[in-house]
């Protein structure tokens, strides 16, 4: 298990805002149809292009990574537009290609006869602790996890355990 460490996603997409806002503001200014508005249309199309193959290929490396070095892997099954939509994540959520990581994973692992486990998304990792297993409200704004058993540990690493221990449980 990698406890302890984070995904770290290289925002591609923020990234580049600037330059595609500034591709996008020229290309608003130009005669539809001109052209001037074809090349710059082309433009701003390259760059769209280029973040979906960074995103593309990061993703590729990282599953094929996990895939490797471990037997199985163990996942929560996330609603990643609903999360963008109520949350508003919208950007942040959409930049880390969750759905396109899922799938890649699942036939890296599949080709090498490993496996994939998928945690039901109402499964409650971040509510629970990870020590005494018992349950509490954890309003997102809460990045500390403290429970009355006094174990203290960080939000995203005490769910981590929760679904690692989930999963080991499905396994079993």
């Amino acid at each position: 298990s990698e406890q302890g460490k984070k995904a770290n996603y290289p925002k591609f997409y923020r990234q580049s805002l600037d330059k595609l806002a500034k591709a996008q503001r020229i290309l608003s200014k130009r005669k539809k149809g001109s052209a001037r508005w074809n090349k710059q249309r082309l433009v701003v199309a390259k760059l769209h292009e280029k973040v979906a193959n960074q995103r593309r290929n990061f993703l590729h490396h990282k599953s094929k990574e996990l895939a490797t070095n471990y037997d199985a892997v163990i996942i929560e099954d996330l609603d990643m537009k609903g999360m963008s939509k109520a949350l508003r994540f919208g950007k942040s959520v959409h930049d880390n290609g969750w759905g396109m990581f899922t799938t890649f994973l699942a036939y890296k692992l599949k080709e090498r006869g490993k496996q994939l486990i998928k945690i039901d998304k109402w499964f409650p990792s971040t509510k629970r602790c990870s020590c005494c297993g018992a349950e509490k409200r954890m309003p997102l704004s809460e990045r500390t996890y403290h429970c009355s058993c006094g174990f203290v540990l960080e939000r995203d690493h005490n769910a981590a355990i929760n679904i690692k221990n989930e999963g080991l449980r499905l396994l079993a």
